[in-house]
């Protein structure tokens, strides 16, 4: 049995996607769901009852990932141990193959490759994913834009998940680059925002998580930031990328600058959602 954790909050128009791709072809009794609904308002946890087996419903009121990713992890029975985002398009047979290769022993987390819907998106959505998809933090072994697992023995690593918002992150920094991997041969999709305005908006959350990660782990951090300008660097004497990169260099400095304004008057941590990708 693989379980599949799943915090969501308000997530009704995109958890019954997520679960049917999860749960289409899975056999009798290979799947342990658990869908965290915390803080909803809406229809989440109805529509993911309406599933039944494997999947299960915890709910509760405080409106924190976080919070949710420890009650799902509480109540979670076997490894390996996946954490999926509820937007997130995550077919049986990839989760096998990552179960897989965590089962070995030698992989403590691993995750599928991801792939981008782009399709009815316009050329500034197009082309900042273009230089994003160049960048060391998606070809080097990515744990985390939505799915990551974890072994038990990875999971014996820490605690509890810390009240951050890159829980992500957190989870790719506790193993070495030979203890984690994206596995070959499997894949998940991420729906992007539709807006330039909603995806500087999200890169303002990457901004904060990484500012998180700054204070934990100071030294891996500045090396992770080294070598996506080196990464963004090389690619300068390519003139057909100028365009490109010019929007994802934009939308990286607004970013920054409204995670600066926000963290001036406290509010940094706030949560930056995009609505329009779901």
């Amino acid at each position: 049995m693989i379980s599949v954790i799943i915090p969501a909050h308000n997530e009704s128009s995109v958890i019954e996607r997520c679960l049917a791709t999860l749960t289409s072809g899975a056999e009798h009794d290979e799947l342990e769901i658990l869908v965290v609904c915390n803080g909803c308002t809406d229809e989440t946890a109805e529509i993911a009852r309406s599933f039944g087996p494997p999947v299960r419903v915890l709910e509760t009121e405080v409106p924190s990932k976080s919070n949710a990713l420890n009650l799902g992890d509480q109540a979670a029975s076997t490894f390996p141990r996946f954490f999926v985002d509820a937007d997130i398009l995550l077919p049986i047979d990839s989760l096998r193959r990552v179960a897989d290769v965590l089962r070995k022993g030698t992989i403590h987390g691993a995750a599928p490759r991801m792939r981008v819907d782009l399709e009815d998106r316009g050329w500034p959505i197009r082309a900042f994913y273009d230089i994003w998809m160049r960048t060391p933090y998606v070809q080097e072994d990515m744990l985390g834009c939505g799915v990551y697992a974890i072994s038990e023995k990875g999971r014996a690593r820490f605690d509890q998940f810390p009240d951050i918002i890159a829980d992500d992150c957190f989870i790719r920094l506790l193993f070495e680059p030979h203890e984690k991997c994206s596995v070959d041969n499997t894949w998940f999709v991420m729906t992007p925002p539709e807006t330039l305005h909603s995806l500087i908006h999200i890169n303002v959350r990457r901004t904060v998580g990484m500012s998180e990660m700054s204070d934990l782990h100071p030294a891996v951090t500045e090396d992770e930031r080294k070598r996506q300008r080196e990464t963004l660097i090389t690619l300068v004497p390519k003139p057909t990328l100028w365009p490109a990169l010019a929007v994802y260099v934009y939308a990286k400095l607004a970013a920054n600058l409204i995670f600066a304004w926000k963290k001036q008057r406290g509010r940094h941590k706030e949560w930056n959602r995009d609505d329009t990708s779901r």
